[in-house]
């Protein structure tokens, strides 16, 4: 299994240096000046920073069914330019710039990117289909006929390309299930330990129930004793107790099962983060908001803004603010929500409300401290007395100050909440981004949220 995983990164390594050193291409064609070393230590510079840059982004993990355009080639792109922006910072202080070309070296700064992207993305497709045939693959075996195992295996099956290659099941006192026909028996607790010593297997999968917890460990305990790397697929409890975070407290381990999910540190990079875009974004948007305030005065009777009482971190009440969009403003213990051709929304309103403008005004909030600019979105207070008794876990989202864009926005579960399923689905995704969150998924959200926001069918 080692060697498997150092070959595909050392491939990946390879193709990545041999695209970073195109710069000694470049510079031979458009350098009048060529200066093979000086271009050919920048390259080497660069790949050696990339490198060291990547272990940080995670570029050299596996990424086995993970999606690319949204993930892997964004992380690329940041790892590039983060190397390039260190390299010419080293150039500077070297007082060494005189010897590079700047064509070459914005020619360098774009074209580094798209081929970088491209490799990988070559280099997926030819992986995957050599995994679809059978070579690099792993053999695994799974341990329990549980549902939890066969699931496993059948998601297995159906995803070939993440190169394993399930070879049966070990039977155990703790099987719930009836193992399917597509898949062999192929021994029980001592065939196990003993493949588990000789190493038959490249991974041994347990799939074992919460039941009997003396058991499951006694079994691991044995497992111990083997050369076999060995993986756990949690039951559904287990999955949610593994988002919670340890704490070690007069020398007693305790688990945090409901808690704010930001250490002291984190909190103050996410805050940072919003004082620091905030403000940024709010100078190069003063102009515009300016003009909406405008269009809507000379337009509709009523206030610019509309402010409604929302629930923010820990459930405090703040004012939220927006551009009216609305012939009325709601703010009471019954709130409808905005339907698609709803006769309340003005004709501005239409325009602001499908491109997001009117909640440019929550940049105050931000700044005030009452939202980030990346969260779960504020529901009315209305619609959380609602909500909160129909989904399970519901007041959880409010661990984390809400957002004028979030997780659950990029990924289409905007607007309006017609049915419960919904707004599960939008709940789910802001558990997961409070369970997840990184600067870098904060980064990922706002980009995400300048291309999504003229395009959202969901926005009326």
């Amino acid at each position: 299994m080692v060697d498997k995983k150092i070959s595909s990164e050392l491939v990946y390594r390879s193709t990545d240096t041999l695209v970073i050193l195109s710069i000694v291409l470049l510079a031979s064609i458009y350098s009048p000046d060529y200066n093979l070393e000086g271009y050919l230590a920048a390259g080497l510079g660069a790949s050696l920073i990339f490198g060291l840059v990547g272990r940080f982004t995670d570029i050299y993990t596996s990424w086995s069914g993970r999606p690319f355009f949204r993930d892997e080639a964004m992380r690329t792109v940041v790892t590039w330019l983060t190397t390039f922006f260190l390299l010419v910072f080293i150039i500077f202080v070297s007082k060494s710039s005189e010897q590079f070309s700047r064509v070459v070296l914005v020619g360098w700064l774009v074209s580094t990117p798209t081929l970088l992207i491209i490799s990988r993305y070559s280099l997926r497709i030819l992986l995957s289909h050599l995994k679809r045939i059978g070579i690099h693959n792993r053999n695994i075996a799974i341990v329990g006929i549980t549902d939890t195992g066969v699931r496993f295996a059948q998601s297995v099956n159906q995803q070939p390309e993440s190169g394993l290659q399930v070879a049966g099941f070990y039977s155990v006192e703790l099987d719930n299930a009836a193992l399917p026909s597509t898949y062999a028996n192929i021994g029980g607790v001592p065939e196990l330990l003993e493949a588990a010593r000789s190493g038959t297997w490249d991974q041994i999968y347990l799939a074992l129930p919460n039941q009997n917890q003396k058991y499951s460990s006694n079994l691991i305990s044995q497992l111990a004793d083997t050369i076999t790397p060995v993986r756990l697929i949690p039951d559904n409890f287990t999955h949610a107790l593994l988002h919670n975070k340890y704490l070690e407290i007069a020398d007693t381990p305790v688990l945090c099962i409901y808690d704010a999910p930001l250490s002291a540190q984190r909190a103050f990079v996410k805050r940072a983060e919003d004082l620091i875009v905030g403000s940024l974004l709010l100078v190069m948007l003063l102009p515009v908001m300016a003009i909406i305030s405008l269009a809507i005065k000379f337009t509709s009777t009523g206030p610019i803004l509309f402010k409604q009482s929302r629930h923010g971190l820990r459930g405090e009440e703040f004012k939220v603010w927006k551009f009216r969009t609305m012939t009325v403003c709601e703010n009471g213990s019954v709130i409808k929500q905005a339907t698609r051709n709803d006769v309340r929304v003005t004709k501005v309103g239409a325009f602001l409300r499908k491109t997001s403008l009117d909640e440019l005004p929550q940049f105050f909030n931000v700044l005030q401290g009452h939202m980030s600019i990346v969260g779960p979105r504020p529901h009315a207070v209305a619609h959380n007395e609602a909500y909160k008794a129909l989904i399970p876990g519901y007041m959880q989202r409010h661990m984390m100050k809400p957002g004028i864009t979030g997780w659950a926005q990029v990924n289409g579960w905007r607007g309006e909440t017609d049915t419960l399923y919904k707004m599960q689905k939008r709940v789910e995704c802001d558990m997961e981004y409070i369970q997840s969150w990184s600067l870098w998924l904060d980064l990922r959200i706002i980009v995400a949220t300048a291309f999504k926001a003229m395009s959202d069918k969901n926005a009326y």
